[in-house]
């Protein structure tokens, strides 16, 4: 009898150490790409708190373990393979920079751990493989929007300056590529290295060509950079991307900011969205639990990772602690409300967004608000 108890005793604690879902994060936690990562971080510890809180996923907690990469290809490879070897996580949710998810994307099918990237490019997913998803907009959803908008204003002409980063360089490919179908010429093409510290040669080029609009295609400290040097040169009419959608792009370029226009998820204007936006309540809500826990702005790229932890969590509920399992529940999301728009994801499509998931948004005062 004694035996008996024994077993079922060890049989429970088995079980109950067994009993937990270990989930991975890759984000750039500090570094020139900190601004991308550290918000992500925030989210995914802020929700996975939330969810142990109210008792887990099917009784189960969640176990997280994040890793900071620093938005180095290098440290991504390295601590991918230690969540898939030693943490033995069942998804992993980033990096950060679309570098970094590029260099993992094949790690993620040889361990057959679903990665689901808070990086941009749509070469991330194409083609679409079973174990790699991302939640930012494709660069071509971009590309369409702004020459969408571009075209509704009667602006025709376009200048185009890019970074010289995977970002970057994605981008200005699905600009290039699309521009015609929309009736858009592109003008210029210009590039610049992340590092760089003045770009006025470029846009100098770019004016003298008398374009109707510029483009700016980058992330981080740079399009600020951008941004002043174009005010000294009296250039308007610029545009950019979800790259610059946070506060730290209007405090690095100061009143120079005011008037550029980006295309950007609705999170950033969240509390000036009509109380009809279907979105609005579970963007207030979430921008409400993460200023109100960390004193900072929510951010765009946080909201990546909202995304990428809301669709692993919508699919494991039904998958279970099974890595086959999850990646295949993962492309049969429907119906997602994110904070990038609705996501519908299939076999084919691995991001599940379209162009209508952003709108244009305007920097007027130091603030975002909407601009259609």
């Amino acid at each position: 009898m004694r035996k008996i108890i024994l077993v079922m005793l060890m049989l429970c604690f088995t079980f109950t150490a067994f009993a937990e879902i270990r989930l991975g994060g890759l984000f750039a936690v500090t570094g020139p790409a900190s601004f991308l990562g550290n918000p992500e971080k925030l989210t995914t510890e802020m929700l996975v708190d939330q969810v142990n809180a109210a008792g887990g996923i099917n009784g189960e907690k969640i176990k997280l373990f994040i890793y900071d990469t620093q938005g180095r290809e290098d440290r991504a490879i390295s601590y991918f393979k230690r969540l898939a070897t030693k943490d033995k996580v069942v998804a992993v949710v980033g990096p950060s920079r679309t570098g970094c998810a590029l260099a993992i994307k094949d790690l993620a099918t040889k361990f057959k751990i679903p990665l689901i990237a808070c990086a941009a490019s749509a070469r991330i997913v194409t083609p679409a493989n079973t174990y790699v998803y991302k939640t930012p907009q494709s660069d071509i959803h971009v590309a369409e929007k702004l020459f969408d908008y571009l075209k509704s204003q009667g602006k025709t002409r376009v200048g185009l300056i890019s970074a010289q980063s995977g970002y970057g360089a994605t981008g200005r490919v699905a600009a290039l590529d699309n521009a015609k179908r929309f009736g858009i010429e592109i003008i210029a093409d210009e590039k610049f290295m992340d590092t760089d510290k003045d770009m006025t040669s470029q846009l100098s080029k770019i004016k003298s060509k008398k374009p109707d609009a510029v483009i700016c295609w980058a992330a981080g400290a740079a399009p600020a950079i951008v941004a002043r040097n174009a005010q000294s040169l009296g250039m308007d009419n610029i545009f950019m991307t979800q790259g610059i959608a946070s506060k730290k792009f209007i405090q690095l370029a100061g009143d120079a900011a005011n008037g550029i226009k980006l295309t950007a998820g609705r999170l950033i204007v969240a509390d000036k969205l009509s109380d009809s936006d279907r979105f609005k309540p579970m963007l207030m809500k979430y921008k409400n639990d993460y200023e109100s826990k960390f004193g900072g702005a929510v951010s765009v790229f946080g909201g990546h990772a909202y995304d990428a932890f809301g669709l692993f969590k919508t699919a494991i509920a039904k998958s279970g602690n099974d890595r086959e399992k999850l990646a295949n529940e993962i492309q049969k999301v429907t119906g997602f409300m994110g904070t990038a728009g609705e996501f519908n994801l299939s076999t084919e499509d691995h991001t599940g967004l379209s162009k209508d998931s952003f709108i244009i948004a305007e920097i007027k005062n130091g603030e975002f608000i909407p601009a259609e």
